[in-house]
């Protein structure tokens, strides 16, 4: 009688025990960035850039990034006010990306790329 009960709950605790490890998991289930997701971050990158930005936002970012998926969640729900300045497709988008965890690593990395002092054409490496 002790094994009829012992097999249901021992199931039972792996299926939980899963899902658990599932639920506060730091990896991400999407292994590649969409094209529409490269772009949306280059353009981020590149209006920081631009404006003069680089360093600033690095260092925002970086502190800011194992807050990401909060981030995220809270635009899911400021959606219905944020839709009134911005499109709703790109506010999902950036929702979207701000739940993985290397969309912050992959900011920071374009914009130092992209903020990176271009050598001369003309000039050789010595």
């Amino acid at each position: 009688m002790a094994s009829l009960l012992k097999t249901p709950l021992a199931e039972t605790w792996d299926r939980v025990r899963a899902e658990l490890s599932h639920a506060f998991s730091t990896t991400s289930d999407a292994a590649l960035f969409t094209i529409e997701d490269l772009a949306l971050l280059e353009r981020v990158a590149d209006a920081v850039v631009k404006r003069g930005m680089a360093a600033p936002a690095t260092v925002f970012l970086e502190s800011l990034g194992p807050m990401n998926f909060l981030g995220s969640q809270a635009l899911y729900f400021l959606t219905p006010i944020i839709e009134w300045a911005f499109h709703a497709k790109e506010v999902e988008q950036v929702a979207r990306l701000l739940e993985r965890r290397d969309t912050i690593s992959r900011l920071i990395a374009l914009i130092e790329t992209k903020s990176a002092p271009q050598a001369p054409q003309g000039a050789s490496a010595q």
